[in-house]
């Protein structure tokens, strides 16, 4: 018979682990040690514990030559998957070839390697690649990368620091054209959920001028067409609020805010109209102002009447900068993405840089330097 001594620590972490500890079968070879401490039977602790005799002996063991730390290892012995051989192909296949799903993933494995494996075990080789499901995002597909970077680096970047700083107001233009009509997302939910799709397509306009350092929203909105006077109706309000600070608007290429009439206009009010590169969204920071208005306050909801959707859309804006501050400081960030080394989907759906991005530079072995 095993000899067993159990101090006050060892009684005390055992009556801990066997509950606390995160794997269950840690806990079970804790329950079974303490038992044995309580002076149990021996027939009585396999019976309530459910184990064998071999079982109850070999945790015993464990304790005695190495203690409470002892049981806390964890050795199983795992048959080496097949495909972990094909690992390095299978990861450059995907690389190029990322797959819709697993069932699409195993398909590839099996014409690959002649291993033919279930979803659940694709979906954990998969994962061990460091491969997990991501949405995918867009690109202008004519978008110049290097006159973006170029437009980042030398022109908004220096004002969005004279911003930071107190001496400059700047501000992201743009107009968003929202349709009464429903917005579906995805909901987590016990059964596929619908919307009702309300009649008629009447819209609501804002065109907003977005402040980048403060958040302040300025707006003005009609049921029509967002026109070069509309503009000019915003570049008055925002130099009436501002006045004796140099103000630069940031906004995209829209002829009816690139007109002979709004530019006669900034002019005269002393403001410095920053138009971006064309394809340039990425670096206009109200557009992630417009995704969280329709996620916050269109998706997947219904409204009766064209009124109580247009009265959603303005209490939203209107409460962006109070209520819901602190979500939109993390949001807006004066953080902009550029594509110069993303991946992109062609055609064929494989996996390439995007045209005119920085190429990744090949390593130069010493022997062949």
């Amino acid at each position: 018979m095993l000899k067993l001594e159990f101090s006050p620590e060892d009684l005390e972490g055992l009556s801990h682990w066997r509950f606390h500890h995160p794997h269950p079968h840690v806990q079970l070879k804790m329950e079974v040690v303490y038992l044995r401490s309580q002076k149990l039977e021996n027939n009585q602790i396999q019976r309530l514990c459910g184990i064998s005799k071999a079982t109850f002996y070999r945790y015993l063991r464990e304790y005695q030559g190495g203690g409470v730390e002892q049981l806390k290892a964890l050795n199983f012995h795992r048959q080496e998957s097949k495909l972990v051989e094909h690992k390095r192909t299978l990861e450059e296949y995907f690389r190029e070839h990322p797959p819709a799903s697993c069932a699409e993933a195993a398909a590839r494995i099996e014409e690959l390697t002649g291993i033919k494996r279930g979803p659940t075990q694709t979906r954990e080789f998969l994962k061990k690649l460091g491969m997990k499901p991501r949405k995918v995002g867009q690109i202008p597909a004519k978008a110049d990368v290097k006159e973006q970077e170029a437009f980042k680096e030398e022109q908004l970047e220096p004002r969005l620091a004279e911003a930071k700083a107190g001496k400059r107001v700047v501000f992201f233009m743009d107009a968003a054209h929202f349709v009464y009509a429903p917005f579906l997302a995805l909901l987590w939910c016990f059964e596929r959920l619908f919307v009702k799709a309300p009649s008629g397509r009447q819209r609501l306009n804002v065109l907003a001028a977005l402040n980048a350092t403060t958040q302040q929203i300025f707006t003005v909105q009609n049921l029509t067409y967002v026109t070069a006077e509309t503009v000019c109706e915003l570049l008055r309000l925002l130099a009436g609020a501002h006045l004796g600070m140099p103000i630069t608007i940031v906004l995209d290429n829209a002829r009816y805010q690139k007109c002979a009439l709004v530019q006669a206009l900034a002019q005269r009010l002393g403001i410095e109209l920053l138009y971006l590169p064309a394809y340039s969204p990425n670096l206009n920071l109200i557009e992630r102002l417009w995704k969280w208005v329709k996620k916050r306050c269109l998706y997947s909801k219904y409204y009766a009447t064209s009124e109580d959707f247009q009265r959603a859309i303005q209490e939203c804006i209107a409460q962006a900068h109070s209520k819901h501050q602190a979500e939109l400081k993390s949001l807006l960030t004066l953080e902009f993405q550029t594509f110069k080394e993303v991946p992109v989907i062609g055609e064929g759906g494989k996996v390439t840089p995007f045209p005119g991005a920085k190429q990744p530079q090949k390593k130069v072995s010493s022997k062949a330097a």
